[in-house]
């Protein structure tokens, strides 16, 4: 066997996400999840791979000190928890200020306790997932240990529908950040121009969209049953815009009796939701039915049910409901936002793209979509895009380059 054909020692890959999912909230920050299942479960037998996870955040109850930890060496990414107490001496400025403080003794402790799993070895590359604290820890890694960073970002603070909400100096230590990152993988090619904006070119900027699980999301098993809208996202108001798709599926309903819209999630906005549709009159004749939180096979089930989904956003990402759908076969009817029109090509096939707030638009194309002769939209032709761009293999295999890219200009 030649030299060059040897196997690579392990690269050694250390994850630390703002949001991951944590014993308060599993669904919280679960794109970042499946990003790091995708790139652990990518073969590379030429570059093996050894990756864990440092998180730490408030707690949302009690604790019983001021810090508690959670280990779980189950799967194929060791994972460290951490939550520190919320409420410390009741003076917000000062307990703002502690907060910050034990979250970097969570970390410090993360990162000895992956060392300690690593036998004593450093990470090759630290992978920050949603800036800000996250990618300023990375870069304090890079000034003492000469470890290089990348940056994954999914944060729709950074949008310039956001700029009222992020203050000067986020902005501007964002660029920063960016810039000294050895690779930049924003999920969309929009907030790509976004953080450009704010100063953040980096030395390699790759667009790595968000995963689905191809395997979980798929086609319904008997063709021609799909019926009704669906509407899976937080109850965000301010960016979901539930309201516009319920007063829209109202008068929908005028005309179209049989319509029926599901809506599944959870959020501050839960129960103003629920007020407002039985004001429209859409609970109780069963026009609207609200699921709740459900898990990803719920998810799943659901989109193999539909007949078309429907997500009014004001601004978005790159939703990963979308990306679901369309690895489900289900056209969408969404809004020109951000990242919304890469997921939806310009000749319809995968769903039509509205103006966001224009509910007359929104109702002519959700009747397009409901009255849309057979084959209108390819089930296929959308999965075969989620399974080209957006599965496992595709999206890990994408950030397994950039590592390599990283590691050889090391």
């Amino acid at each position: 066997m030649s030299a060059s054909s040897l196997p690579l020692p392990p690269l050694r890959v250390l994850h630390l996400p703002k949001w991951y999912p944590h014993r308060y909230d599993d669904q919280d920050g679960d794109f970042v999840a499946r990003h790091v299942a995708a790139i652990a479960a990518t073969d590379a037998p030429q570059q093996p791979l050894q990756s864990a996870v440092v998180f730490a955040a408030v707690a949302r109850g009690p604790l019983g000190s001021i810090i508690e930890s959670e280990v779980d060496l189950s799967g194929p990414v060791p994972t460290w928890r951490y939550y520190y107490r919320a409420r410390l001496t009741g003076l917000a400025p000062l307990d703002k200020l502690l907060k910050l403080g034990l979250w970097l003794v969570c970390m410090g402790k993360g990162w000895r306790a992956v060392r300690r799993h690593w036998q004593g070895q450093r990470p090759d590359i630290a992978h920050a997932h949603i800036m800000l604290r996250t990618a300023a820890l990375a870069l304090a890694l890079k000034w003492r240990y000469q470890i290089p960073y990348l940056i994954t970002e999914n944060w729709t603070a950074f949008l310039p529908v956001n700029a009222h909400r992020l203050s000067w100096w986020r902005g501007w230590l964002a660029g920063r950040l960016v810039s000294q990152a050895a690779a930049f993988t924003p999920v969309s090619d929009d907030l790509k121009r976004a953080l450009e904006r704010l100063g953040g070119r980096a030395r390699q900027t790759v667009i790595i969209p968000n995963v689905v699980d191809t395997d979980r999301f798929g086609l319904p098993a008997e063709a021609g049953q799909r019926r009704g809208l669906l509407n899976v996202a937080a109850f965000n108001e301010q960016a979901k815009n539930l309201s516009g798709t319920l007063r829209t599926v109202a008068r929908l309903r005028t005309n179209h009796p049989e319509l029926h819209l599901r809506i599944a999630g959870y959020g501050p906005a839960e129960a103003q939701m629920h007020q407002l549709a039985a004001e429209l009159g859409l609970l109780a004749d069963g026009t609207v039915e609200f699921l709740g939180k459900l898990t990803s096979e719920q998810v799943a089930a659901e989109m193999r049910r539909a007949q078309a989904f429907v997500l009014f956003s004001n601004y978005e990402n790159l939703p990963c409901v979308l990306i679901e759908a369309q690895a489900s076969g289900l056209p969408a009817v969404a809004t020109r936002v951000n990242g919304v029109p890469e997921l939806l090509p310009p000749d319809g096939s995968a769903g039509l793209l509205v103006e966001p707030g224009n509910e007359q638009a929104l109702y002519a194309a959700l009747l397009e979509v409901l009255q849309a002769p057979a084959g209108r939209f390819n089930e296929q032709q959308m999965r075969a895009t989620a399974l080209a761009r957006f599965s496992y293999p595709a999206v890990g295999a994408t950030f397994r380059q950039v590592y390599a890219g990283i590691r050889s200009s090391k």
